[in-house]
């Protein structure tokens, strides 16, 4: 009897450490809907940050993780959001991207609406889907975009020169 009641409670402790790591790699990717992009920039007013969208099947978006991977070791409090815009059902897959790259901590989002359009359209009027897309912000709350792969050394200046206004 007590071997069976130690089994049921181990099996029981291995149930909710797996549930609540299921749970926490759900959590890390929120679903980008309408109204999303302005709540990622209002929660971030007076700070510079990144925000890239990116995407599974581009290939430059992974060599722009890498990047940020690198500058993510050199700059922890770098302020970077990642939005992907696959569906909410690749979530998995784009859980295991981030972790390939060391980016599992970096804020994630995931286009969760059918109308892409209107997501990109609250974006950026003038974003028409290219990937990768990329805006730097500075403290003021001006951004820049950036369509394309992009270079290490242009980040990393853009990095220390907001660095030093904030």
């Amino acid at each position: 009897m007590k071997f069976r009641r130690v089994s049921i409670l181990c099996l029981l402790g291995l149930w909710m450490c797996f549930s609540s790591t299921c749970t926490m790699a759900a959590q890390t990717t929120k679903h980008f809907v309408r109204g999303s992009y302005q709540e990622i920039v209002s929660s971030r007013s007076g700070k510079p940050f990144i925000i890239s969208l990116w995407s599974l099947d581009c290939i430059y978006c992974r060599d722009d993780m890498v990047i940020f991977g690198k500058l993510l070791k050199k700059y922890h409090d770098l302020d970077l959001v990642l939005i992907s815009t696959d569906t909410r059902e690749q979530t998995k897959e784009i859980t295991q991207a981030l972790q390939k790259y060391p980016l599992k901590q970096v804020e994630s989002w995931v286009f969760a609406d059918s109308f892409v359009e209107r997501l990109r359209y609250e974006v950026d009027t003038q974003w028409y889907g290219e990937l990768p897309r990329t805006y730097f912000y500075d403290a003021q709350g001006h951004a820049v975009a950036h369509s394309g792969k992009l270079d290490y050394a242009q980040i990393e200046l853009w990095i220390r020169s907001n660095k030093n206004k904030n």
